[in-house]
Parts: structure tokens; sequence; C-alpha cells
């Protein structure tokens, strides 16, 4: 069973548990005419549901217009290869729900981004502003405000110890204007204040050094078990050890040319005039 498979039947898992609400496992089973274990089991995370047992769910809790989203969780389970088509017939918000469970039990994260600043930094606001550039740009449901709950809700990870994050972005993304001057600006603000946390080395590669390889797609190492990486069309879920292989060879590569703490400072406060003055 690959690592993506499991981490996304727990996280529908945990969907399932927030659709049943108050009501026991034990009543919704009655309602359902299923054994309790069942319900245990998909909520957890033991057991992959069927399309009719989603179905069936979303009609038992009240919450038939739910039965898409589930559905559509349901068949992203197994594929390397994600599309964002797919992947966003429901929204954001349940990809959100798939990557926490990643980020829950990971302990070693590396990130490389070149065009943006990574989910894990943003600030609520400038993360409306991505999420619905890519709603527009996929055509997908607009739950721009639960996935940003779901985005910032997950960042509180950066405070547990135990957990490191290792994350190294280009200068450009500092500059990229993906939402308005005030924004962007408290957004900066926001990368500052992470730079003395010791569960954060936040670097910055600066226009001008040579590169080792082309700053090109973003990407989450998760350990040394599953690499994610974001492209145009979908998301590839990568675990065999050849290709994650690669991918931290070419983190180390790019992290090697960046800058950390007061040079990263001196970088984002030079981004951040430029949107003071706009």
């Amino acid at each position: 069973m690959t690592t993506d498979f499991q981490q996304g039947r727990e996280a529908l898992g945990r969907r399932l548990r927030e659709l049943r609400g108050t009501r026991t496992q034990r009543e919704l089973a009655a309602v359902l005419g299923w054994p309790q274990a069942k319900v245990s089991k998909l909520e957890t995370g033991r057991q992959t549901a069927t399309a009719a047992d989603l179905a069936a769910w979303a009609q038992a809790t009240a919450h038939p217009a739910a039965a898409e989203e589930l559905e559509a969780r349901r068949q992203g389970l197994e594929d390397h290869t994600r599309s964002w088509r797919r992947q966003l017939r429901a929204g954001h918000r349940p990809v959100q729900d798939v990557l926490t469970v990643e980020y829950e039990r990971s302990r070693d994260l590396r990130s490389w981004q070149g065009s943006m600043v990574v989910g894990m930094l943003q600030t609520a606001d400038y993360a409306r502003h991505v999420f619905g550039k890519f709603a527009d740009l996929q055509q997908s449901p607009r739950d721009t405000e639960a996935a940003v709950r779901a985005r910032v809700e997950r960042q509180g990870l950066l405070f547990q110890r135990g957990r490191t994050f290792h994350i190294v972005m280009w200068e450009a993304a500092l500059h990229a204007c993906l939402a308005p001057p005030d924004v962007m600006a408290a957004q900066l603000d926001r990368l500052t204040t992470v730079i003395g946390l010791d569960t954060v080395h936040l670097g910055i590669v600066p226009f001008g050094p040579h590169l080792a390889l082309p700053p090109a797609t973003g990407f989450w190492l998760y350990d040394e078990r599953l690499v994610i990486v974001e492209e145009w069309h979908a998301e590839l879920w990568l675990d065999d050890p050849e290709n994650v292989g690669v991918y931290q060879r070419v983190w180390d590569r790019l992290a090697v040319s960046a800058v950390y703490g007061t040079s990263a400072r001196r970088l984002i406060a030079r981004a951040r005039a430029h949107f003071a003055d706009a």
C-alpha cells in the first residue's frame, strides 16, 4: 500500500467523522444497517470506502450535497498523478485536508518554491488570493474560506517541537505580485517573523549568484519517504526511492545558494519596500 494511498484514506476518514457530527458511531451504524466496526474502520482509514458507502454516509448524516466531494476524494486515493480537475471537483478544502495528514506524520520537511510564498508561511489574505486565482484557472468550485482556514490551521505545526521545516525560496517569490500591495507587504512581514523560529530554517536564493540548477517547479519533501510536486495540470505524489532521491539532490543544489538570517531579512525588506511604495 503506497504512502499517499494510506494518507488519503486517513484524510477521507477525518472528513467522514466531521460529517457524523455529534451522533455516536453506534447510532450512525444503526441508521446505515452496518456493524459499528465498519463505521470505525472507515473513520480511521483502516478500510477503503466504496462509492456506495460514501453515498449512504452522506444521506445518513443529512449532508447529501457532500456525496460528490466524498467520491472525488475516493477516486484520488491511488493515483500518483493526481489531476487538478479531479482533485478540485469539490474545491480546495479536500486537497488541504489530505496534505495536512502528511504534514502531521512527518518530522523533517523540505520545500523549494521559486514563484510564490509557500503555503505553510502564507497569511490568510495572501492565501485567499492564491486560492482564488487557481480556482479561476481550474474552473473549480470556490470554497476559498474553508481552504484558507485549513491552510492556516495547519501552520500550527510550525510551532511544535520535534518537527523541522527547511524552506528555500527564490527571491522572485518575494516580488511576484499575487495580491494587492498591502497584502503583499503584510505577507513579507510574516516571513520575517518566522526566521527566528527554531523549527523553521528559511533561506532565500538571491538574484545574481550562479545556480546549480534552474529554479523550476515547486515541491515538498516529507522525510525521506515522499515528494509532492505541483504542476499546472496535476500534483505528482512520488514515494519510490529513486524519484525521492532526485528531488533531494535538487533541493540540496538549490539550497546551497540560499542566504539565511540577517541576509534573508535584507532581501525580504528590499521586496517589502517595493510594495510599500506601490
